[in-house]
C-alpha cells in the first residue's frame, strides 16, 4: 500500500494529544521537555468539606497504540554472514524478522562501534556528538571528546518524556573511561541524566570476556561471575526477559523503548564447543572460496542486485592458499567459533522474541535487527590467542600464538576462558563479501554497509525485495520519533538542541522503489573517510590498514593530504568495483570540496584525530593522581581509573601482616589475556607480567618470607621513549631485595578492555595459569594499605 495509507493507519493513531491545561507560558507541543507538571484540577478551601477533589487526567502525549520498540545491535558482524542474507552462519532469527518485515540492503554504520552507537541514540552525526573515537580513546578535540553533549537528547530521554520505559541491555562504550568507577561522574553512564534509560544491565567498556565479564547495573559494579554454564550473551537474553516480564506485571499500559546490545559477536570469540562444533570443516578451504560461495548465495536470493560484482581482495591481505599448510587447522577452527558466536548470538534474540510473543505483544512492537554495527572485524589481523595484541599494535607472529596455545592445551583451548581469541583478517574481509572494507574502514563498504531487518507485523506488510534507498544510522531516532508524531525538542533540561543530521526511513517502510530521501552523508573514522551525495561517493581508505600487525612507522608522520581519493557512481556500482576518479577528476574535486565543508560542519577536524590516543598513549583519559593509596577492600577498579602499571615506572608498596603460610593474591591488573599481578604461594612472592599470553615473565623471590608485619615493595622500570620495551623489575621485603628479572616486551597500552584493578584477590579473569583453578584467589594475610608512586623515567 502507500506510504500515505500507512500513515493514515499506523495502529488506529490518533495524532491529537491530550493534554491538560498549561502552566503559563509552558509549551505542550514537545519543543521544549520535560513536558510540565500536570496541574492540579482540584480546589482546596478551608475545610474538605468546602474543598473540591477533581484530579486532572494526566495528559496521553502519545497516538493510541503507540508500539514497543526493541533495537537489536550485534557487534561486529558483517553483511556476508547470516545465511539471512546469502551468508554461512545460520540466523533464524534474523530471517524470522526479515520475513515477518522489510531488509534494508544499502544501510550504514560509521565503521565503528562507540560512533555508530552515538549516531543511532541521538539520530546526530557521530562526530558532532564527540563520538568521532571510541570512549577508550577519546581526547581533547570537540568530535573526539567520548563526551556525551547535553546538546543531544538520546531516544531514551525523549521517549521517556512522552510515557515510555525503558531499558539498555549489554556492551555501552559511550561513557569516557576516566568516568566509569564507581565513583562516577555517573551522568554519562546509561541510566544518567544526560542519557536516561531507566535501567541499565551490562558492561560499560568496549569487550568482555564472555565467561568472567565485570558487569554493571544500573550504577552498580556488580559480584564477579564464577560459576559452571555461565554466558555474558544468554544472562542479558535472561535479564532482558525478565524486565519485560516486570514492565508488563507493573505498567501493562506503558510501552516500552529497549536497546538491546550485547558484546558479541565482538572478540574475544568465546563459546561452548556445542555451538562451533556445528560448523566443523565447513571453511576448510579457506576464505578466498568462502567469499565466491557466499556472493552467489546473495545474488542468488535477490539480496545483492544482479549488476553488482564482486572486488578483489587487497594486496596486503593474505590469500589462503599461501597459509602454512599446518597453521591452517588454527585458522579453521578460529572461523568455526566465530560462526558458532554467532549463532549463539541471534538464537539469545530469538529468546527475546519468543517472549514478545508470549506476552502477546508481539504485533504491536517495532524491531529494528541491526546485523553489525561496524561490519567484520580485522583487529585478530593474523589470528590471535589474545586480540588485544593487535589493538596494543604489538607485533606477533602465528608461530607465538601456537607455541602459547599448546601451553594452554592445544585448539581445544580456543573459544574457553583461557584464551582471547579473534579470527584471522581474512575471515573479516570474507564476512564483508561483496565490498571491499572492513571494521576500522570508513571509507568503503564492509566497514560501513550492514544489513537491516525492520518488523512490526501490526502495521509493516512483510515484502521479501531489499529496500534499496541510501540510509545511515542517524536516520532510526528519527525513524522511530516520525511515527509516533514526535517533533525533535528545541530544548531539553533547559539546553538549547542540535538539529537531527537523520532523516526518517518511513517512506521506504512499504515502497521499494520510493526515490531515496538521504542524499547526503560524510563517513570518518581514524583518517579513512568518504562522501556520499546523490548517488556517488568518493573514498580515501586513510593511513591504518586494519589487517596489518603493529603499528606502521609512516603513521606517526601522517597528513590526509597523502590520500588518494577514489570515486564511485553507486547507482550502477553496488559495492565500488569500479573507480571512476580517473575518468572524472571534475566529480572528484565536487565531492571532496564537499567532505571538507561536512567535516568542518561537524567537528572532524583533525581528521585523522582518533588516531592520537593510539600513537600517544600517554594522553590516554586516566586517573590524573601520581600517588595511590588503596586497601584491602579495593576491588574492581576499571583499568582506566587505575595506575598505569603496565605503562609507568612506578613503586607499588605493600603494608602487610604475613601468616605463617601466607598465600593469595597481593594486587592483580588486567586479565589472563594480558595483566600484571603479584601473588604469594608456597612460600615465596611471584611477579609476572603477561603480555598478552603470547609472553609471561614470572620473577620469583627467594629466601624465606618473614612471619607478622611486613612490608613488600615492587619497582617497576620501563625504558623511557621506547613503546614496547623492556621492564625492569626488583622485588624487596622489609627493604632487601629478593628478586630480580626483566620483562623483554611491554604492552604500550591497556592490558584489557573491561577487567580490573584489585587489591588482595583477582575479582574476574586471573592474570596467571598459576592460580587459574583457586580464582579469586583471595589472600590470606591481612593488608593494611597498598601504595602506588609513578617514577620519574
Amino acid at each position: 500500500m502507500k506510504y500515505s495509507h500507512l500513515i493514515a493507519a499506523l495502529v488506529g493513531f490518533s495524532l491529537t494529544l491530550v493534554s491538560g491545561p498549561a502552566s503559563v507560558g509552558a509549551p505542550q507541543d514537545g519543543s521544549v521537555l520535560p513536558f510540565p507538571p500536570t496541574p492540579s484540577g482540584s480546589v482546596a478551601k478551608r475545610t474538605m468539606q468546602e474543598s473540591t477533589y477533581s484530579p486532572l487526567p494526566i495528559p496521553n502525549r502519545l497516538p493510541d497504540n503507540a508500539p514497543n520498540v526493541l533495537i537489536i545491535l550485534i557487534d561486529d558482524a558483517g553483511p556476508g554472514l547470516p545465511d539471512t542474507y546469502g551468508g554461512v552462519v545460520h540466523t533464524p532469527t534474523l530471517t524470522r524478522i526479515a520475513d515477518s518485515g522489510v531488509s534494508f540492503n544499502r544501510f550504514h554504520t560509521t565503521a565503528m562501534c562507540s560512533p555508530t552507537r552515538a549516531a543511532l541514540l541521538t539520530g546526530r552525526n557521530h562526530h558532532r556528538v564527540g563520538a568521532g573515537q571510541i570512549a577508550s580513546l577519546a581526547n581533547d578535540w570537540d568530535g573526539y571528546s567520548g563526551m556525551w553533549p547535553a546538546t543531544a537528547a538520546a531516544l531514551p530521554k525523549v521517549l521517556g518524556c512522552y510515557g515510555y520505559a525503558s531499558s539498555a541491555f549489554g556492551k555501552w562504550h559511550n561513557t569516557p573511561h576516566a568516568e566509569t568507577s564507581s565513583v562516577g561522574p555517573f551522568n554519562r553512564w546509561p541510566t544518567g541524566n544526560l542519557v536516561g534509560f531507566d535501567y541499565f544491565y551490562g558492561f560499560l567498556a568496549g569487550e568482555t570476556s564472555q565467561w568472567e565479564p565485570a558487569l554493571v547495573e544500573n550504577f552498580n559494579r556488580l559480584t564477579p561471575q564464577h560459576r559452571e554454564g555461565y554466558h555474558l550473551t544468554e544472562d542479558l537474553a535472561d535479564q532482558a526477559i525478565a524486565w519485560l516480564q516486570r514492565q508488563r506485571t507493573l505498567a501493562p499500559d506503558k510501552p516500552f523503548f529497549m536497546y538491546w546490545a550485547p558484546g558479541a559477536v565482538h572478540a574475544p570469540h568465546h563459546v561452548e564447543n556445542v555451538w562451533s562444533d556445528k560448523y566443523r570443516g565447513q571453511f576448510d578451504d579457506g576464505w578466498d572460496a568462502m567469499r565466491e560461495r557466499v556472493f552467489s548465495r546473495q545474488k542468488a536470493l535477490g539480496y545483492l542486485p544482479a549488476e553488482a560484482k564482486l572486488t578483489p581482495r587487497p594486496d596486503s591481505l593474505a590469500a589462503w592458499e599461501s597459509i602454512p599448510e599446518q597453521e591452517k587447522p588454527f585458522q579453521s577452527r578460529l572461523m568455526e567459533i566465530f560462526a558458532g558466536f554467532c549463532e549463539h548470538t541471534d538464537t539469545q534474540v530469538g529468546r527475546l522474541v519468543d517472549e514478545l510473543d508470549r506476552l502477546g505483544i508481539r504485533d504491536n512492537t517495532l524491531i529494528f535487527y541491526l546485523w553489525g554495527d561496524n561490519g567484520s572485524s580485522a583487529e585478530g589481523q593474523n589470528g590471535s590467542i589474545s586480540e588485544f595484541l593487535a589493538q596494543s599494535g604489538t607485533a606477533t607472529t602465528v608461530s607465538d600464538q601456537l607455541r602459547a596455545l599448546e601451553s594452554l592445551g592445544g585448539l581445544n583451548a580456543l573459544g574457553g576462558p583461557k584464551t582471547d581469541n579473534h579470527y584471522h583478517a581474512g575471515w573479516a574481509w570474507a564476512g564483508s563479501t561483496p565490498y571491499q572494507g572492513t571494521k576500522l574502514v570508513a571509507s568503503h563498504f564492509g566497514g560501513t554497509r550492514n544489513p537491516l531487518a525492520i518488523s512490526w507485523p501490526a502495521k509493516i506488510k512483510p515484502d521479501a525485495r531489499p529496500r534499496p534507498q541510501f540510509h545511515h544510522v542517524n536516520d532510526i531516532a528519527p525513524t522511530i520519533y516520525s511515527l509516533l508524531n514526535i517533533q525533535s525538542p528545541q530544548l531539553v533540561d533547559g539546553v538549547t538542541q542540535d538539529p537531527l543530521d537523520g532523516v526518517s526511513m518511513l517512506y521506504a517502510f512499504d515502497s521499494p522503489t520510493a526515490p531515496g530521501r538521504k542524499q547526503r552523508q560524510y563517513f570518518e573514522i581514524m583518517g579513512s573517510r568518504a562522501i556520499y551525495d546523490h548517488g556517488y561517493i568518493a573514498s580515501a581508505f586513510g593511513p591504518r590498514v586494519p589487517w596489518k600487525s603493529g603499528l606502521d612507522p609512516a603513521i606517526f608522520q601522517w597528513t590526509p593530504d597523502q590520500d588518494h581519493w577514489e570515486l564511485y557512481e553507486l547507482a550502477s556500482d553496488f559495492s565500488q568495483a569500479n573507480d571512476l576518479a580517473e575518468s572524472r577528476p571534475e566529480k572528484l574535486a565536487e565531492l571532496t570540496a564537499i567532505f571538507d565543508a561536512e567535516a568542518q560542519a561537524n567537528k572532524v577536524y583533525p581528521i585523522g584525530g582518533g588516531l592520537w590516543v593510539g600513537l600517544h598513549p600517554e594522553f590516554t583519559q586516566q586517573n590524573p593522581a601520581t600517588e595511590f593509596l588503596y586497601t584491602a577492600s579495593t576491588t574492581a577498579v576499571p583499568e582506566a581509573s587505575a595506575p598505569k602499571l603496565g605503562l609507568r615506572s612506578s613503586l607499588v608498596t605493600i603494608d602487610v601482616t604475613l601468616k605463617p603460610e601466607p598465600c593469595g593474591v597481593m594486587y592483580a591488573l588486567g586479565g589472563f589475556s594480558g595483566g600484571i599481578a603479584v601473588w604469594i604461594d608456597e612460600g615465596a612472592i611471584h611477579y609476572e607480567y603477561n603480555l598478552y599470553e603470547v609472553k609471561r615473565t614470572r620473577i620469583t623471590t627467594s629466601g624465606k618470607l618473614p612471619v607478622g608485619h611486613t612490608t613488600i615493595e615492587i619497582e617497576s622500570r620501563f625504558k623511557p621513549g621506547i613503546r614496547n620495551g623492556p621492564v625492569e623489575v626488583t622485588i624487596s621485603v622489609d627493604g632487601v631485595e629478593r628478586g630480580r628479572g626483566t620483562a623483554p616486551r611491554s604492552s604500550g597500552y591497556s592490558l584489557t578492555a573491561n577487567d580490573a584493578f584489585d587489591v588482595g584477590r583477582d575479582s574476574y579473569s586471573p592474570v596467571t595459569p598459576a592460580y587459574f583453578d583457586r580464582a579469586p584467589f583471595e589472600s590470606n594475610s591481612e593488608i593494611a594499605g597498598l601504595k602506588v608512586k609513578y617514577l620519574e623515567d
